[in-house]
């Protein structure tokens, strides 16, 4: 079952929360690469064949950045995150998935414009073709943007691949309780304020569903 727990915490006198998570976000290496070094903070997401019939839905707003090996993100990213995949490639592995970085959804828009999508440039390493054909695909011509909060796990955790965590699918239930005490921002309150006000400046008078 999806789990997201907070749980509270007497230290020293300071009343604080800390967030326990089992759900985990699967989105390529490479864009997982470029949110953890604060280079972006959006998700661009239609979802995979193996969503529900509504496709893909944003059912959490805490969860872990799962890496994934699409083979083709290569050819699929702007230049300069294709340097960064070289560098990356040779350190992703079929037997395990690593997680590195917790996040938290900050605010979203649901899409129904190419063109409202297409604001959104420069703000994500995706090519504009990959951005087309995502919005383009099945019935719905829509698109999800999601502005993410993006921490560093104090300690990265490496899990064994299971076959549930295949397919082609948004949400991932892990196997194991993951707490996200101490975990970092990647960018600092003013910069990702800057990020956030970009992208609401990109998308003004796009509808949120």
């Amino acid at each position: 079952m999806p789990f997201e727990q907070f749980h509270q915490l007497q230290n020293a006198g300071t009343l604080r929360y800390v967030t326990l998570v089992r759900i985990a976000f699967k989105e390529w290496a490479v864009v997982v690469d470029a949110l953890g070094r604060g280079e972006q903070i959006i998700i661009l997401r239609k979802g995979g064949i193996s969503e529900s019939p509504g496709g893909f839905q944003l059912e959490h707003n805490r969860f872990c950045l799962f890496p994934t090996l699409f083979h083709q993100q290569r050819e699929s990213v702007q230049p300069a995150a294709q340097v960064r995949y070289d560098a990356l490639a040779p350190k992703l592995s079929t037997e395990s998935v690593h997680l590195e970085f917790f996040a938290v959804v900050a605010d979203w828009r649901f899409l129904d414009s190419f063109e409202a999508a297409l604001r959104l440039r420069g703000q994500h390493v995706w090519r504009e073709e990959v951005v087309r054909d995502r919005f383009h695909w099945g019935e719905s011509k829509s698109i999800y943007a999601m502005a993410l909060r993006v921490f560093r796990l104090p300690l990265p955790i490496d899990l064994p691949m299971r076959p549930d965590y295949g397919g082609c699918k948004s949400w991932v239930d892990l196997d194991t309780v993951v707490s996200t005490e101490g975990a970092q921002p990647v960018l600092t309150d003013l910069e990702f304020n800057a990020r956030l006000q970009s992208f609401h400046a990109a998308l003004e008078g796009a509808v949120a569903a």
